[in-house]
């Protein structure tokens, strides 16, 4: 590999999906989402409406239920 593939290849993006079961499993393993921006950056690729003002604890939840609605 030459030093210019190094800098050309690019990770590809998690799916919103995706990053919404790492989210909950890192919830689920004890971790504290620090940053309610993202979570609720997640919970808006899921298409879920998120208020700035919605607690992220609620938003958790919604993502969960968003989620095993989509379970297949």
């Amino acid at each position: 590999m030459g030093f210019k593939d190094w800098f050309s290849r690019r990770k590809s993006e998690p799916s919103d999906r995706q990053r919404a079961i790492d989210l909950i499993a890192a919830i689920d393993k004890g971790g504290l989402p620090l940053n309610a921006a993202r979570v609720n950056d997640i919970a808006r690729g899921l298409g879920l409406e998120v208020s700035t003002r919605a607690r992220v604890e609620d938003t958790i939840a919604r993502i969960r239920r968003a989620l095993d609605r989509q379970a297949f």
